[in-house]
């Protein structure tokens, strides 16, 4: 994964580049990226991206008539990435150029693991919790893992707060083991 990151990183910062500040374009560039990630990632597809006997052109064609209105400045980002074999990365450039464009909009993605449901008005408390602890606004995400027997884990970039039942005997085991 983290080899599939390092070959997206350029592009996505070539594209939050070409952005530059105007919102609208970077919303703009949101959408094109999501639209060809989606498409490269059919299974029909993706056996193509990279067969020695279909030109990057003819990809290139593929990918963004599949991927629909992504206009002139899309398709041309399409064909770059075809002609340098790197279509199948798609998915990973938008994913890394979300991550750059929520930094500079001041956003934190934050995903939070709990043992069960967490009603609307905890999700507003930890939320606000969070924005006052990292400085940024927060966006979250929830998942249910029963597994955690009981709290839940925070991760908010490369920040981890693990204050989940299973997390705590783990440790207690771990400190009685050594």
């Amino acid at each position: 994964m983290a080899e599939r990151s390092t070959l997206a990183r350029p592009y996505a910062r070539a594209v939050f580049e070409l952005a530059g500040d105007d919102a609208t374009e970077r919303q703009a560039w949101s959408r094109r990226l999501a639209a060809v990630a989606d498409v490269v990632q059919v299974p029909e597809l993706a056996s193509l991206l990279t067969h020695p006997r279909v030109s990057a052109e003819q990809i290139a064609g593929i990918v963004c008539e599949a991927a629909g209105d992504i206009g002139q400045t899309g398709q041309n980002f399409v064909r770059l990435l075809a002609s340098n074999r790197r279509l199948q990365y798609a998915p990973e450039v938008a994913r890394v150029y979300e991550q750059l464009r929520a930094e500079a909009e001041g956003i934190v993605d934050v995903e939070v693991l709990s043992a069960t449901r967490l009603e609307d008005a905890q999700q507003e408390r930890l939320a606000e919790a969070l924005r006052k602890r990292l400085g940024r606004e927060v966006r979250l995400q929830t998942r249910i893992d029963e597994s955690l027997i009981g709290g839940a884990i925070i991760r908010a970039g490369d920040t981890t707060i693990d204050g989940s039942v299973k997390g705590k005997l783990a440790r207690l085991s771990s400190a009685l083991v050594h």
